[in-house]
């Protein structure tokens, strides 16, 4: 059976009509040219230029500006998504690196590539950012509150699932991967009525959701803190007061 075409297969009357009077004005044109001044030769040199020159006006528009324009978009989407990333650390990601942080045994061997200052440049940024891809995340689970760990997170359970609806995070799989691995402890820890009485098996697994959501959390907070610094110095100032990971750190301006 042949399917039926879509009611957008075809022009819109107003732009067909459209191109149509603009052709007709053109032929026009040509013909008062001629009636004017009898010079064919004249007309044909100017109409194969114009066409000649068509092909580079479509690759200036579709592949320079179209490509400029299409950039731009795409910034303004992210400076978007940055706002969401502001508010996720705001409500939740802040805490959870404070919580876990504190259960990790090897923190000490990169806290120096967390305590920024205002003086980091872009290659501190990024080597303090290798050195975290490469880091052995570890929580040690025995010495997590599970229920206070799971109060805490079904509270931002419905923060947490709008996010996930914000369309722009698409532009942005890190932190998608992010919020997809908090929602999931989230959703592990919301299943389990009696979390004091885990069998050893269970609490390993939880462990690994936990140290996947965790070091998740620490990498994506570099790269927020570098767009704070480079896009947005007041906040950035602000970060730096408040960082989880600076045992000296305090939002009083001293």
């Amino acid at each position: 059976m042949r399917k039926g075409k879509g009611k957008n297969s075809r022009p819109a009357s107003w732009q067909l009509a459209l191109i149509v009077s603009l052709a007709l004005l053109s032929a026009l044109l040509y013909l008062f040219h001629y009636a004017l001044f009898k010079d064919l030769h004249h007309i044909l040199i100017y109409l194969v230029g114009d066409l000649a020159f068509l092909p580079l006006e479509v690759l200036l528009v579709t592949l320079i500006v179209h490509r400029l324009l299409a950039d731009r978009e795409r910034r303004q989407r992210m400076e978007k998504l940055n706002l969401v990333i502001g508010a996720f650390f705001s409500e939740v990601g802040s805490f959870l690196l404070t919580y876990l942080s504190d259960f990790d045994p090897h923190l000490e061997s990169i806290r120096q590539d967390l305590t920024l200052t205002q003086e980091w440049s872009a290659a501190q940024f990024a080597r303090a950012s290798r050195r975290l891809r490469q880091y052995h995340y570890t929580v040690q689970m025995e010495k997590v509150d599970l229920k206070e760990l799971k109060a805490y997170l079904l509270q931002k359970r419905d923060f947490l699932l709008r996010l996930l609806e914000n369309p722009n995070l698409l532009e942005h799989e890190d932190f998608t991967e992010l919020l997809q691995a908090v929602f999931h402890l989230t959703e592990e820890l919301s299943f389990r009525q009696d979390l004091g009485a885990l069998p050893d098996s269970d609490r390993s697994h939880l462990g690994l959701d936990t140290k996947r959501a965790y070091g998740l959390l620490v990498r994506e907070w570099l790269d927020y803190m570098r767009h704070l610094k480079e896009h947005h110095p007041y906040l950035f100032s602000l970060a730096l007061r408040t960082n989880p990971f600076d045992q000296t750190a305090s939002p009083i301006v001293r």
